[in-house]
């Protein structure tokens, strides 16, 4: 067959790509077009995503597309979970969304609890773990603060779905991102309308619902005429990065834990049926979509945001520029302390050295001394958290956990990933690093009809990437 190719829009917490997919039939070559900063603003002690920004950066990469002679399939656009942005009635953007890092909902989670729904039964309503950032908790806070964008938006929608309402002039709510806001039933597959009008909303504000696979529109006219391109179908892919991540896992069986490991490391199975019970309650376990009506039963860990905060600190040439030069700073110390990376003192400190510091203090042990101390610090409590989660994977569910899958940037971190193996004490196979922009290409070329199943995508993967194994 002759290639076709597709574009990947996947933005990340701290930087966007947009990606070429070309697919010959039997492999998928990526090829990255661009590149940026997911950029937040800090204004007036809250913090921002600029929207508008990444709509600049995305129209770039369109205009890049037609000027290298480019044919697209199709688009897909997959991001972070839990924020959303408010439009209006004329179409026009409310404000910035707010940021999952923003600490206007501390304490959020409790309030909610105390007033509108007791904690087990929300649980027993959603499956989700609890953060106080998930959309349900966001939404609250800003309804209580009588905030004009809330009383004032027409349509409520998840940044994925914004983005392409931005560029379609559709209004949907994906499956797999909607089921991050702890407002979506996984017994009904859509919003639970008991726990929308406990914060005073209505299903009609949020978009049509649409499922991975699903066409959602093609570009409005607008943007044919600002890129020269023409009316290119956009596909609703896994608009949750993580479920387009766990699409490109390169397995053939099912005993297996998945790592999706960046900002955040989130750790799961997936599961055919939703686990909701006192031991998935008791420790803080999610169930959200996944492709092809899976659930993907994980637990979000505080991932190498800990490195990224703590290289802010250090200054040029106290450190190496060069991140796997940084990385192998851990060969430099002994240190044997740890963290519990799921603190919340590490979700948004002032200075995450000092977090460390503190922590270690607090619990007794030997305080780091050096940038190698730290990354030390960080790589090994990162793989012991790993494990634990692991072994309360095997205790939950019924999966036979014999190997753990790496996706995602961190997969390339080879220290962090013996570490793991060494405290799994099972093989760790690393790769796809990119696996995020690969299940979003794969999800558009099965809408395109050219591949089946979710093994077959799987299959495709194997053949298209090396993997790297750690015992």
């Amino acid at each position: 067959m002759h290639s076709t190719y597709y574009l990947s829009i996947d933005l990340g917490a701290t930087s966007g790509r947009t990606i070429i997919a070309k697919y010959d039939g039997e492999r998928v070559e990526m090829s990255e077009l661009t590149r940026f900063e997911t950029t937040q603003i800090h204004c007036d002690g809250h913090v921002f995503w600029d929207l508008p920004h990444l709509h600049e950066e995305i129209l770039l990469a369109l205009q890049k597309v037609k000027t290298e002679g480019i044919t697209l399939t199709s688009i897909g656009v997959d991001t972070w979970g839990c924020d959303v942005a408010f439009f209006g009635k004329d179409g026009e953007l409310i404000g910035l969304p707010y940021c999952y890092r923003d600490p206007h909902t501390d304490g959020a989670m409790e309030r909610y609890f105390a007033e509108c729904m007791p904690s087990q039964e929300l649980y027993e309503r959603t499956g989700i773990q609890f953060m106080p950032f998930n959309t349900l908790f966001q939404l609250d806070t800003i309804r209580r603060e009588n905030k004009d964008a809330f009383a004032k938006a027409d349509k409520v929608l998840f940044m994925p779905d914004a983005i392409v309402y931005m560029f379609t002039g559709e209004a949907v709510m994906e499956q797999t991102v909607a089921s991050t806001s702890q407002m979506l039933n996984p017994q009904t597959g859509d919003l639970d309308t008991k726990i929308l009008a406990s914060i005073g909303m209505k299903r009609e504000r949020f978009g049509r619902l649409v499922k991975p696979g699903d066409r959602v529109g093609v570009l409005s006219r607008k943007v044919q005429e600002m890129t020269g391109l023409g009316p290119v179908p956009v596909v609703a892919v896994g608009s949750h990065d993580t479920a387009s991540a766990v699409a490109a896992i390169p397995a053939e069986d099912g005993n297996y834990a998945y790592l999706s490991c960046g900002t955040w490391s989130l750790l799961g199975i997936e599961s055919p049926t939703p686990i909701i019970n006192e031991a998935s309650f008791r420790h803080n376990f999610t169930n959200e979509g996944g492709l092809d009506g899976t659930i993907r039963f994980l637990k979000n860990i505080t991932g190498l945001w800990l490195m990224e905060q703590c290289r802010k600190e250090w200054t040029e040439g106290q450190v190496p520029t060069d991140v796997n030069e940084l990385n192998a700073l851990c060969l430099n110390s002994s240190l044997q302390s740890l963290i519990n990376p799921d603190d919340p003192r590490f979700a948004h400190p002032d200075s995450m050295t000092a977090a460390i510091r503190d922590y270690l203090a607090e619990t007794g042990q030997e305080l780091p001394q050096k940038p190698a101390d730290y990354v030390r610090v960080i790589f090994r409590s990162l793989a012991h958290r790993y494990a634990e989660v692991v072994e309360l994977l095997r205790a939950i569910s019924p999966i036979d956990i014999q190997r753990l899958h790496v996706i995602g940037g961190g997969s390339k971190n080879n220290f962090l990933m013996q570490f793991a193996a060494d405290a799994l004490q099972i093989p760790v196979i690393a790769g796809p690093k990119e696996g995020t922009a690969l299940g979003n290409a794969l999800v558009q070329i099965r809408a395109a009809g050219l591949v089946g199943s979710l093994s077959q995508m799987r299959g495709i993967v194997r053949k298209s990437i090396e993997l790297k194994e750690y015992k």
